[in-house]
């Protein structure tokens, strides 16, 4: 494949009206964005530099995930006036990390993010997890025994502080990450600046068409992350079901003559479901965006919909007294204890 400047490839896939969701903020969000969780520092930039090229305008980041500085150094060759890609035509998420929720942190945390992306404002700004951390710079803060190190601060307290980012222009909307339904309408109650998105992990296993309901009722977007089940995670249970392996599932691929993830992301983002998958092979990338050239039936689409098993892959887990526990079960404010 001939390459334009910068790794630009012929081949990339053009965004239509169809390839976003309108945020209540007026802005257009990507239904498809690269993730960049578990992508390790070496490989991170070449990942983003790959999915600018071929087409991807929306990329989800985090401070927690320690590489949005080489993300940055990607957006600074890339991205600009007089580069391949407009900074007005990319949409860039990041997520306020548990250590920063104390509202005197929130500026300098996002300023720091800011920092490291090389960047002057973001698009959408979540507040990662509704419970806190002990304050400070260590992100995983923990006792003797394994155990994390908790700080109880009120989310309401981090939000009001995170809405005064909007004023000043350094984020565009703001929005949550891991909050339940309870959680959400909390917030909303209080806020000045509606949330505008909801990131959660989200996939035919673990379906959450009450939660999404719920936030599409109140004007909030849902994002999904680990839309494919999360294969390479570091806490898997031997003897769990493997998503890309469910039989319906590469029927329906062989089908349409996708690939199961292909499957995978198209029901999520017909049913206005953004999809983050993160990948740092080229071929990968590319498929991922490829999933605006068909459409599944109503029936196809309750098929994949029923195979919900509440299968919840995202539990961060701790070691302990040589058990694995689940990392956060024991803060108040953990939102997984409830149905959604």
């Amino acid at each position: 494949m001939w390459l334009m400047p910068w790794g630009f490839h012929l081949s990339l896939v053009k965004m239509s009206s169809d390839h976003y969701v309108v945020l209540h903020t007026g802005q257009k969000m990507p239904l498809v964005g690269l993730g960049t969780w578990k992508t390790e520092a070496g490989q991170v930039k070449e990942a983003v530099k790959h999915a600018l090229g071929v087409g991807y305008r929306h990329i989800d980041c985090a401070t927690a995930y320690s590489n949005e500085a080489e993300i940055g150094d990607c957006l600074q060759e890339v991205v600009g006036a007089d580069k391949p890609v407009k900074r007005k035509e990319l949409f860039v998420t990041s997520k306020l990390w548990n250590t920063k929720h104390h509202p005197e942190d929130v500026e300098p945390a996002l300023k720091r993010t800011l920092q490291d992306l090389k960047l002057d404002y973001l698009d959408l700004y979540l507040m990662h997890w509704p419970h806190a951390f002990e304050r400070g710079d260590n992100l995983f803060p923990k006792n003797p025994d394994g155990t994390m190190r908790y700080d109880y601060i009120d989310y309401k307290e981090t939000w009001k502080a995170m809405e005064k980012l909007v004023t000043k222009g350094l984020v565009k909307a703001i929005g949550l990450s891991n909050f339940n339904s309870r959680q959400i309408d909390d917030i909303i109650n209080i806020a000045s600046v509606k949330p505008a998105v909801l990131q959660v992990e989200c996939h035919p296993y673990l379906a959450q068409n009450e939660l999404i309901a719920h936030c599409h009722q109140r004007g909030l977007v849902v994002t999904a992350y680990s839309p494919l089940g999360s294969p390479d995670r570091m806490w898997k249970h031997p003897d769990e079901p493997v998503l890309l392996e469910e039989p319906g599932i590469t029927k329906l691929a062989e089908k349409y003559n996708k690939s199961p993830a292909q499957i995978l992301l198209r029901w999520q983002v017909q049913r206005k479901v953004v999809v983050i998958p993160k990948s740092v092979t080229p071929a990968r990338i590319l498929q991922n965006l490829q999933v605006f050239d068909f459409n599944l039936t109503s029936e196809e689409m309750t098929y994949i919909g029923s195979l919900n098993k509440n299968w919840r892959y995202i539990v961060p887990m701790v070691t302990v007294g040589g058990k694995l526990i689940a990392r956060d079960a024991g803060h108040p404010l953990y939102p997984f204890n409830e149905p959604y």
